[in-house]
């Protein structure tokens, strides 16, 4: 879910990670990146819950 999550035509967790390839991540690193996760998935189960106006 986070993984394919779009957020502005990006997927913020594929690009974060993209971004740093060939570079050996710090804890603080794969701590930040985990936030991210987290966010993304809050942000796509909010998403779930927010009911659109139909149109008609």
């Amino acid at each position: 879910m986070a993984w394919n999550f779009y957020i502005g035509g990006y997927q913020p967790a594929q690009k974060w990670l993209k971004d740093r390839k060939g570079r050996t991540l710090s804890f603080a690193d794969i701590q930040h990146y985990q936030r991210i996760i987290k966010v993304l998935a809050e942000t796509h189960r909010i998403m779930g819950e927010i009911k659109l106006p139909v149109e008609g």
